[in-house]
């Protein structure tokens, strides 16, 4: 079952489910002259991270060392060396599959090409990925972690943010910068803060040539910060300083998250950032919940993300500029989640939504699935979606791998 679940469709979902676990297929085999490595769906990405650094590669993925490949590699599987290398789904070659017959197969663009499709998005509805062939890239020799922080009012912040969607837009940004909006509590009702993050994937000094358009429209940073080594050095950065899995995690965490992936084509409006904003600087100081919003760039010009067709994996928001990743938790991050998060959340995501045209398409992100998205369908796969249920009815008739937010054969 998916390992990477914010709505723990790793243990099941529901009750009365069988979940298979996946912890002893912690195999990495690397292939130095292929530029290849087999990596079992058991791993996790701090481990992965630190296998490929001593062979000089690296894999496109998330930060959070504790992470499970498989259920991250089979729904996305983005970081900030996405743009330049793309997600974790396009690095995949092949996966090894258990069926719902019990048959063990191979799927990849030789073998079993539909079958491979529904593996790069979709897979946990389609079988058991018990090892995945991933492509490795040679490992940037020096990459600097940035960020920028700013507190604006909720006017202002909605003018940073249309500052830096436009510069996005038309800036030719160079693969090698991946970065994310982040947005937290103001420091008094009715402001904003706001961070900008990210990886630079290319020497320093190329940094604040990239970064100078949108910095000279944006008033000087409360506080900045650049951290600078090798590649594996930036992966530990992001990971928290360690990426060692073998200790306890220091903290659990009681939460509910949203996401938002809003289509390049049609970027937010003033109106819709204006209202975001509004909603942010005062019901984000009130609510009871700690949050924070992280908006990721997938697209741009030079994204290696979008230039992967729309129907060529099941992961089909292709044409994406923004993932916004919503995210709360309760107080003291304990049981019980408050209902008052949930309508937080929701009102954050409606400010955008309905101040966006009646068609406006925006999708959102599997890897952060969400069993309260009543259109998940259209929004995770949208024209992808009828292939995908016919390929259920044909790989797994019965319904064996079912989950909230499964695809329904």
């Amino acid at each position: 079952m998916n390992q990477h679940s914010y709505i723990a469709n790793g243990l099941g979902g529901k009750d009365g489910v069988i979940v298979i676990d996946m912890r002893n297929f912690q195999s990495i085999t690397v292939d130095d002259s292929a530029g290849t490595a087999v990596i079992q769906a058991g791993n996790r990405l701090g481990d992965i991270v630190t296998a490929l650094a001593a062979h000089g590669k690296g894999l496109p993925h998330g930060t959070c060392p504790y992470v499970g490949f498989g259920g991250h590699a089979v729904f996305g599987g983005f970081g900030f060396t996405s743009r330049l290398w793309g997600l974790t789904v396009d690095a995949t070659l092949a996966v090894d599959v258990v069926l719902a017959n019990g048959t063990i197969t191979t799927a990849s663009e030789a073998q079993n090409p539909d079958l491979f499709f529904a593996m790069r998005g979709s897979g946990s509805s389609f079988g058991i990925a018990t090892a995945f062939t991933v492509r490795t890239f040679p490992a940037p020799p020096t990459a600097t972690i940035f960020s920028y922080n700013w507190q604006f009012t909720a006017q202002g912040a909605a003018d940073a943010l249309a500052v830096y969607q436009n510069f996005v837009l038309s800036a030719p940004l160079p693969p090698s910068f991946g970065a994310e909006i982040v947005i937290t509590r103001g420091n008094v009702q009715g402001n904003v803060s706001i961070g900008l993050a990210g990886g630079w994937y290319a020497p320093v000094d190329q940094l604040n040539a990239t970064l100078g358009p949108f910095l000279a429209q944006m008033p000087i940073p409360h506080s900045e910060s650049f951290d600078t080594g090798d590649y594996l050095h930036s992966a530990t950065n992001l990971a928290g300083g360690s990426l060692n899995t073998m200790a306890q995690p220091d903290n659990t965490d009681t939460f509910y998250a949203k996401s938002l992936m809003t289509p390049e084509g049609a970027p937010m409006s003033a109106q819709a950032l204006q209202a975001f904003m509004n909603v942010v600087a005062n019901e984000g100081f009130t609510t009871e919940t700690g949050w924070f919003f992280q908006a990721e760039l997938f697209g741009g010009k030079n994204s290696a993300i979008n230039a992967v067709p729309t129907g060529a994996t099941a992961f089909s928001r292709r044409d994406s500029l923004f993932t916004i990743q919503f995210y709360a938790s309760s107080p003291g991050s304990v049981p019980p989640y408050p209902q008052s998060g949930f309508t937080f959340l929701d009102d954050v995501v409606n400010s955008i939504v309905h101040n966006s045209p009646v068609d406006w398409d925006y999708g959102a992100y599997t890897n952060y699935v969400d069993d309260r998205l009543v259109d998940w369908q259209q929004r995770y796969y949208a024209t992808n979606y009828p292939r995908l249920r016919s390929l259920k009815d044909a790989y797994d008739p019965r319904g064996t791998f079912a989950f909230p937010t499964s695809v329904q054969e």
